[in-house]
């Protein structure tokens, strides 16, 4: 069984053949596909998706990069959104000093937003973070002393310390094509390191394509890769993984039906 934990099937790259891209997934085995919002009004096409296709769910939040045009956003309106059937987590949200696309003050308090809606909604908590360690550690720390709440770091490129406090607090760590770079030895280091019940795959593709198909667009059928890497990585027998990181997806996301 192949699951892609983190894909973005309303991008405008699949415009001309998603019915292609999403039945070449279902050929190569990925049994599960959750479809990522971004931005709040992408979330009709994000949705549309989800409601068309029995295996494929969904999450409602807003990037950090665009947490600047999102300022009016509210736990309540994410739960409007997110008591949606097919939505089963809110996200990504974050924190992202890296490119710095909208102020920091106004991540965190989009931030806040999600994480109050995820608990609330008892859906789980997709985060992206990126040259943030301290402070999305702290972040995280506070949210989750606020009550139970279910996180994912998605395709996890941080560092050690924010591993450790997340972990501590039951974070699960989802890991990318990056696993598959020749210069992504931290990630790989990370990925090691994680333990075997916290961890899933992902593409977020149409970003991030693995070796050996670099420079083409992602798919998710590519995660068949990436779950190869994290196999090889681990020492884990191909199968053996398979059964681990669906094990691990579908109790981060109780709300989606289990594939046979």
């Amino acid at each position: 069984m192949l699951i892609d934990s983190h894909v973005n099937l309303h991008h405008h790259s699949y415009d001309e053949d998603r019915d292609a891209v999403i039945a070449r997934a279902r050929e190569a085995g990925v049994k599960r596909m959750l479809t990522i919002c971004d931005k709040i009004e992408n979330f009709p096409a994000v949705i549309a998706i989800a409601e068309a296709h029995p295996d494929i769910y969904a999450s409602v939040g807003a990037h950090p990069h665009y947490a600047k045009d999102h300022l009016d956003l509210t736990a309540e309106k994410l739960i409007e959104l997110g008591a949606h059937e097919r939505v089963v987590g809110v996200g990504e949200t974050g924190l992202d000093q890296h490119y710095k696309h909208s102020p920091f003050d106004d991540q965190v308090q989009v931030f806040r937003a999600h994480a109050e809606a995820a608990r609330r909604l008892d859906k789980t908590l997709i985060i992206h973070t990126r040259e943030a360690d301290d402070a999305m550690a702290s972040l995280l720390e506070e949210e989750a002393g606020k009550g139970p709440l279910r996180i994912l770091m998605h395709c996890y490129t941080s560092g050690a310390e924010l591993a450790r406090r997340a972990l501590k607090i039951g974070a699960y760590f989802s890991f990318s094509g990056i696993m598959t770079f020749k210069n992504a030895d931290d990630v790989r280091s990370i990925a090691r390191e994680v333990p075997l019940d916290r961890v899933i795959v992902e593409t977020d593709c149409p970003y991030l394509t693995p070796i050996p198909h670099r420079g083409q667009r992602c798919e998710p059928h590519h995660v068949a890769y990436v779950q190869s890497a994290f196999a090889k990585l681990r020492g884990l027998e191909e199968e053996e993984a398979s059964t681990l990181l669906a094990d691990n997806f579908f109790r981060l996301f109780p709300h989606i039906v289990r594939a046979s």
